[in-house]
Formats: structure tokens, sequence, C-alpha cells
């Protein structure tokens, strides 16, 4: 089946998925149909799996200044995949992104999939939104599926993984955040092919990551690596922090790891690689 599974987008995810299944990758940059239409003759692809996008350089706030570059990775190439996969009886899956509500953590329950979104204050989650709005109608009638990643941990470095950037940053934020732990995901994605899965999940590890737990667990193998704690308010950037719900992946059958079950491996192997790249 792997070689009837193809990869657009040679990003983070991408790069992450086709080297721990074999997927084939393409690099192919999308502009019009044709190019759709040039990849599904090459490749022969029962399902695409779409992993273009753009999140900016350092961080969302860089998709403020590429306008253009945001809105067609986003929104319009999503929306071409989704036709051409239609109309060649092929499966689309498409990363979204779950940072797209607001949330009150003295009132709202972990955020379903059924939940309109409504966090319109960033671009970025503009574009992520627009998408989703589409998809989540064609979805109702065609083989579609919609995977919603968020703050991505990995257990190897990398600029795009979020312990990468913490440590980094080394000013950190103290609240509960949905996080999807990416040797968890791949297994995830896998998993919802299998069972032919349509329409959005939430594609996050059980519960909520705090961004200490996570740097403390590192400090045991880096006893010199200091943090500070800071406020949302100190924090003075417009973001998204969140819970979404897992119920719906789980009722799927799929064995679900809680994101604070993780932590230690992802440390343990996380610092080896960090030791055998210097």
């Amino acid at each position: 089946m792997k070689n009837k599974i193809l990869i657009l987008g040679k990003g983070y995810i991408g790069e992450r998925l086709h080297e721990t299944l074999g997927w084939p990758i393409s690099s192919q940059r999308i502009l019009q149909f044709d190019d759709v239409l040039s990849q599904i003759k090459k490749y022969k692809p029962k399902v695409i799996v779409n992993c273009i996008g753009h999140t900016g350089k350092s961080n969302v706030d860089d998709c403020e200044l590429a306008l253009d570059k945001t809105l067609s990775a986003n929104t319009f190439i999503p929306i071409l995949l989704a036709e051409a996969a239609i109309r060649n009886n092929i499966k689309l899956i498409h990363l979204s992104s779950g940072c797209i509500y607001h949330y009150d953590y003295a009132k709202t329950k972990p955020i379903t999939e059924n939940k309109t979104p409504d966090f319109y204050n960033l671009y970025y989650s503009r574009t992520k939104i627009y998408t989703e709005n589409v998809l989540e109608q064609m979805a109702k009638r065609f083989n579609i599926l919609v995977a919603r990643v968020r703050i991505p941990l990995d257990n190897r470095p990398h600029p795009k993984n979020v312990l990468t950037k913490l440590i980094k940053y080394k000013r950190v934020i103290d609240i509960p955040n949905s996080t999807t732990y990416v040797p968890d995901f791949i297994a995830m994605l896998q998993h919802l092919i299998k069972i032919d899965a349509r329409g959005i999940y939430n594609t996050v590890n059980a519960g909520g990551l705090r961004y200490p737990r996570l740097l403390d667990i590192y400090r045991r193998y880096h006893p010199d690596f200091d943090y500070t704690k800071i406020s949302l308010k100190q924090l003075n950037l417009t973001r998204t922090n969140l819970v979404l719900s897992t119920k719906k992946l789980e009722q799927t059958g799929f064995k679900l790891r809680s994101i604070n079950e993780v932590l230690e491996e992802c440390v343990k192997d996380y610092v080896r690689m960090e030791a055998s790249s210097s």
C-alpha cells in the first residue's frame, strides 16, 4: 500500500512521514491544476497526503509578512488538491491545525471536532479556517480526511519541534496545551488510513502539555539548562492556547497515549540524537 500513498510537500512533517514509512514524496511546486495532475499521472496514488503549508520561518507571525504565500499554501492549494482528488477517485488527507479556536480555561471543555472554528486573530489561523470550512463540507460526500496537528513535539532536534524552540526561548508559559507527539501522530495517520476515516479528526495526544514539565525532564540531562516561567500577559503575543478533545479518535479503536506519558521517552531520544549530531 505504501507505494499507493503520495506525500506532497517536503516540509517537516512530510519528510518525517517519508523517512519513517517510506511513502514516496514529491517536491513538485503546485501552482495550478495541471501541476497536481502531473503528480497523479507520475505516481498513480490511491491516497494523497497534503503536507504543503506555510507556518512562517520562525513562527506564525511571519505569515503576516507573506500574505500571498501563506494564503496560497494554506488555502488555495488544499482546495485545488481536493478537486483533483475527487476527479481522480483519490483519497485526500489534509494536514490542518488545531490553532483555530478561542479557549477559556475556566469555562471551556476540550474542544470537539464539531465546534465551529472562531479564532481569526492571526492570519495563519484564518487561512487554516478557510480551508477547513470547505473541506468539512466536501468530506460529507467525498473521501477527504482532515487531520489537525498541534504544537508538534518530536524525539529528535528540528527547528519546528516545540522542544527545540523552548530550549532556545528559555521563557515559557505554564498552561496546558494540546500537543501532537510526532511518532504517535505517524501511528494515528496509519490507523486512520486503515479504517478509511473521513471528516475532521483532532490528531493530538490526550491531555495538555505544560512546557515546564517538559523542560524539567530536559534539565535532568542538561543540569546547566535553566528557564523562566512567564505569564500570558508577559508573553505579549497573539496566540491560541487550548485543549482539544481526543474522544473521536479514541472511539475509532486507536490506543492513544497521553502527552505526559511520552515525555520521558521523547526527551531521552532527543538528547541521544542531540549528542550524536554535536
